[in-house]
């Protein structure tokens, strides 16, 4: 399929009444939105299969949901350092920014390193991929060591004095995913948890106790990934 045929497709699925309810339900709020759902765009994109030349025309064309499929189709081999950097600047709400990251960065060989810049950014939503990396990071490399995610919760605790909703919730959702990924970084997220629950700042205590509410709980299943890579002699 070419572009234009793609954004066609995408053209005959546009629901306006969806672009007002995302925007009211979940605070979606996109420029050139036709109103498609993911798991359309994802049914489009299992069709299609990776393609990185035509997934960088679609973002080309500015329609949102063409952005959205792009984060599918694009292959992070051939994700460089700066393509990253562009595409998050471009960011405009936690939607897009959660697809790329979720979908794609995570996966890039630039991954850690872009997580660890971002998570200094001014802009919210640059700021929030960073965090989004950390959140997904252990479901892309799940044979990554400990020291990766504890490298993690430097920033975490770094930056968890954001007041800013849509980092302050990234942050929180980083914290916990490291915490739920082993035993041993179940006790390094709760440990951090309550360092931060001790700043005097509303929003990192937002963040402290709600991780702690669920990283606490006796009954937390945790995914038990490997807590370090067996290495030869």
């Amino acid at each position: 399929m070419t572009a234009q045929q793609i954004v066609a497709e995408l053209t005959a699925l546009a629901d306006p009444e969806k672009v007002r309810a995302k925007e009211k339900k979940f605070g979606v709020q996109a420029n050139n939105s036709l109103g498609i759902y993911h798991k359309d765009l994802k049914a489009i994109a299992k069709t299609i299969g990776r393609n990185s030349a035509l997934a960088t025309e679609l973002y080309a064309t500015g329609i949102y949901e063409a952005r959205l499929l792009c984060s599918k189709l694009f292959d992070p081999n051939d994700l460089t350092e700066q393509q990253m950097d562009q595409w998050a600047a471009q960011f405009e709400n936690w939607e897009i920014c959660d697809s790329f990251c979720m979908g794609l960065f995570n996966k890039s060989r630039f991954a850690t390193t872009k997580a660890h810049q971002w998570t200094c950014a001014d802009q919210a939503f640059v700021k929030r991929a960073g965090f989004a990396i950390m959140a997904s990071y252990g479901f892309a490399d799940k044979k990554a060591d400990n020291e990766v995610f504890e490298a993690f919760l430097v920033p975490i605790e770094r930056e968890a004095t954001d007041q800013r909703l849509y980092v302050r919730k990234a942050v929180n959702w980083a914290l916990r995913s490291i915490g739920k990924r082993n035993v041993d970084l179940r006790q390094s997220a709760i440990a951090a948890a309550h360092r931060i629950g001790q700043q005097d700042n509303k929003a990192a205590k937002w963040v402290a106790n709600n991780a702690l509410a669920e990283l606490e709980k006796p009954q937390l299943k945790l995914l038990d990934y490997p807590r370090h890579l067996y290495r030869p002699a």
